[in-house]
């Protein structure tokens, strides 16, 4: 019981929650739209105020599906291409079976807001990010693709590297892994997560 319960603290500790910065942001990015595009702030307003309440419920859940989380990151997206417009695109490469999936909550949010962060918006032309959702034989890998070069990772360089691979041991222990690393022939970063397919550590 014990043990149960600091894995509980554990993950309640290490939950992704929202970057202050992106918020900042956002609440600049409306401010200019809403003599510009009243509408546009309206909708931005609604989607801010939707990531701001799934950030909230994600400390009462211990996974969530997959579609869940993709709602999410489209709201997220969504605000983000007020700020960069023509110099972010998005791509979703996602398996419409995976939907289902059973997911740490904020995880892919994390690795998303990662990407913009140390990849696109250090790109004078801005880039990709590819969000990839697929089966593979017995497990689910979940990929976050975003253009940029990575120089060096180590696990302490940056909340969400460190978050997410915290998640992942407390979640589903060594049957669970995640890298991140320059993609082969293109100027691509790559985060990928493998996880089994619906399995929670139970002990």
């Amino acid at each position: 019981k014990l043990e149960n319960t600091v894995k509980e603290l554990e993950l309640k500790t290490i939950k992704s929650h929202i970057n202050p910065h992106f918020i900042f942001n956002s609440l600049n990015s409306i401010r200019a739209l809403v003599d510009e595009n009243p509408e546009r702030a309206r909708k931005a307003i609604t989607e801010l105020s939707n990531i701001l309440r799934s950030s909230m419920q994600a400390e009462k859940l211990e996974t969530a599906p997959l579609e869940r989380e993709l709602n999410i990151v489209r709201d997220y997206l969504e605000l983000e291409h007020i700020r960069f417009e023509d110099r972010l695109r998005v791509e979703y490469n996602i398996d419409e079976d995976t939907l289902d999936q059973q997911v740490p909550p904020m995880m892919l949010q994390t690795l998303v807001e990662n990407a913009i962060k140390h990849g696109i918006s250090k790109q004078m032309n801005g880039g990709c990010i590819r969000i990839v959702s697929v089966f593979r034989d017995d497990f689910y890998e979940l990929t976050v693709q975003n253009s940029g070069h990575l120089e060096s990772v180590t696990r302490n360089e940056g909340f969400g590297i460190t978050s997410t691979l915290n998640r992942l041991k407390l979640l589903f222990g060594s049957k669970a892994s995640f890298s991140i690393s320059n993609m082969n022939g293109s100027n691509m970063v790559e985060a990928k997560v493998v996880m089994p397919v619906n399995y929670i550590l139970t002990s």
